[in-house]
Order: structure tokens, then C-alpha cells, then sequence
């Protein structure tokens, strides 16, 4: 469990993680990067989840810490949606290959997290059984070619991929929702504050949260190192499996992939020597 202290964060702290916040709710709507990865990368999954998972007994002492991180979660996820929406519909191969080099570059930090408490013969095979769930899972879906028309339910289903993103990480809510071609509109919707997309997509992450909240963080608590094995194995099969293979036989396109694939990369290992610089209490 993460330690309780009473610190008093300075304004640098704040803003760093008001930063954070931001880049969690960044990371939580688009294509292939899980805000909850980024929240462990950060070092402050765990009070999310102690707070989400224990909401009363953890509420005076967590959330003054987690209040900057909430406020930039709510501008990065609704500040970025309509720019989203813009570049996936006019760039999309570019736009994927730049969150693939997030992804890529933000990996080491993800495997270094999960070996914290040691590696067994059990995080290994954890590892490889969810790559290749999801590996198996992904294509099934690709080959079936499954699409749905928008509605209530549909939207529901949505707000649940979503909270599952930021509460089991790795799991990005993009995953699913872009083979079935609920992604767009989903974003779209939130982009343009339709409430007919926010209402369930909100009722789906808040029941989301409170049935499932406590059981992920008790996992963590008891299995730390095998989840987050699986978890990385999840990252690796998600993030191969929406690389644009197509545009990379086009010499051009290929260049114009590649430089965004190692612009991703530098930003990631950027982001994390900036962030193991800044001491949060």
C-alpha cells in the first residue's frame, strides 16, 4: 500500500502534477495507451486506487494529493478530444505511429515497475498468457470484422472500457473499441459534449469503478508481480496489433511513420528522466 504522509505540496509539485493529470487523461482517451499505465509510471496509481477502492476511509487523506492530478485529468481528456478526433480523421497512420512511440519509449519504465517486487517463473508465464490472449482476441475480432451501430447500450459498453483503462492498466479502452468501430463516435461525442454519448459512457465507468475498483487494487495487493506482468504483455500485444502495416509500404508514407514513431519515443524518455527528477510526497 502507498504510504499516507501529510506533506504540504509545493507549487512546483502541483503543477508537476496537475502535468501528470493531464497526461493520464491524455493517455486515457487515445488509441492505444492506457491512462492507468501512465498513473503507475507516474507513481500514483496506487493512492488512485486506494481512494477509488475505499472512497470514505481514504478521502481525507488522499484526495488533497490527487485533487491537481483530477483537475488535469478532466483537461487533458476533455481539452484533447476534438483535436483527437481532427488528426485521426485527417492523419491517422501518422497520429497511430506517434502513440505507438509513446507506447514503445514508455515500455522500459512499465517493465521496470512490474519487476519492482521481483520476477518468478509465474510473471513470465503471465506475461506471455495475456501477449497471447490479447494477441488471439484482437485478431479474432480483425478477421470476424465486427461493427455495431452507436446506441445507449453500446455507449454504456464504452464508459466500461474506458474506467477499465485507468483501473487496470494496460488495458487500453481503444483496444476494443476501434475494431467495432465504436472509437469515433465515442470521442467524437465527448469532443462536442453530446450527452446522449456522456450520460452512459458516464454511468458505464462509474458502475465500472464500483464494481470492479476493489478487486483490481486487492490483486495488486497480493499478486503484484504476475498482474503486472500481464499487464506488460497486454501493452506489447495491444500496441503491435494497431501498427498500420498498409503505410509502410509506400517509401513516403513509411518515412513520414517513422519519424513519428521515434518523435513518440524521444517524448516517452523524455517524460520519464523529467519525471524521475520530480519527487511527488
Amino acid at each position: 500500500m502507498s504510504k499516507k504522509t501529510n506533506h504540504i505540496m509545493n507549487p512546483l509539485q502541483v503543477l508537476f502534477r496537475i502535468v501528470q493529470g493531464a497526461l493520464i487523461g491524455l493517455g486515457a482517451v487515445l488509441p492505444g495507451i492506457s491512462g492507468g499505465v501512465l498513473a503507475v509510471i507516474f507513481g500514483i496509481y496506487r493512492p488512485i486506487m486506494e481512494l477509488l477502492s475505499n472512497p470514505f476511509k481514504n478521502f481525507k487523506t488522499h484526495v488533497p494529493k490527487l485533487i491537481p492530478v483530477i483537475i488535469g485529468g478532466i483537461i487533458g481528456f476533455l481539452g484533447v478530444a476534438n483535436i483527437l478526433a481532427f488528426f485521426l480523421n485527417q492523419y491517422p497512420d501518422p497520429s497511430v505511429c506517434l502513440f505507438i512511440g509513446l507506447i514503445g519509449g514508455m515500455l522500459p519504465s512499465l517493465f521496470r515497475e512490474a519487476g519492482e517486487q521481483g520476477r518468478t517463473k509465474g510473471s513470465w508465464i503471465s506475461l506471455i498468457v495475456c501477449m497471447c490472449f490479447i494477441f488471439a482476441l484482437l485478431i479474432i475480432i480483425r478477421v470476424a470484422s465486427v461493427e455495431v451501430v452507436p446506441n445507449f447500450l453500446w455507449y454504456l459498453f464504452c464508459g466500461f472500457c474506458l474506467a477499465l483503462s485507468v483501473i487496470a492498466p494496460g488495458m487500453s479502452f481503444s483496444t476494443l473499441l476501434m475494431p467495432l468501430g465504436l472509437y469515433t463516435p465515442f470521442v467524437d461525442g465527448i469532443g462536442h459534449f453530446d450527452v446522449s454519448v456522456l450520460i452512459p459512457g458516464g454511468i458505464g465507468a462509474l458502475v465500472t469503478v464500483i464494481l470492479l475498483a476493489k478487486a483490481v487494487n486487492a490483486l495488486f495487493d497480493h499478486f503484484y508481480s504476475i498482474a503486472f506482468h500481464g499487464i506488460v504483455g497486454i501493452v506489447i500485444a495491444a500496441t503491435v496489433m494497431i501498427i498500420p502495416v498498409n503505410s509502410f509500404l509506400s517509401v513516403d508514407t513509411a518515412i513520414v511513420n517513422l519519424i513519428c514513431l521515434v518523435v513518440g519515443v524521444i517524448c516517452a524518455l523524455l517524460l520519464d528522466k523529467f519525471n524521475s527528477r520530480v519527487k511527488v510526497e
